[in-house]
């Protein structure tokens, strides 16, 4: 029986470790081109040609100039820095 739970724990820890994020933050910042409200898809235009796609989540907060809480569409033309972890979103804000 101690086998067994030592097993159960064992393989209930390593499913842990093998779902945590890697925690690598990659910021884009340029003019936000586009915004997909159904498909919740941001397009960043980051000069020379280049863009980046990222998805927005529930949980991606979007913020003005000033620092106050805006829907990311109100961002649509400004120049942006936009905090993602792996294509998905954690922050858009207008910078200056």
């Amino acid at each position: 029986m101690k086998k067994i739970l030592a097993i159960l724990a064992a393989v209930t820890f390593s499913a842990g470790v093998a779902y945590a994020g890697c925690g690598k933050k990659v910021t884009d910042e340029g003019t936000l081109s586009k915004y997909d409200a159904d498909t919740k898809t941001i397009v960043v235009d980051l000069g020379d040609g280049k863009t980046a796609e990222i998805t927005a989540t529930p949980s991606t907060e979007s913020k003005g100039a000033s620092g106050d809480k805006v829907e990311i569409a109100d961002l649509i033309g400004k120049k942006v820095k936009v905090v993602s972890e792996h294509k998905k979103a954690d922050s858009v804000e207008e910078v200056s």
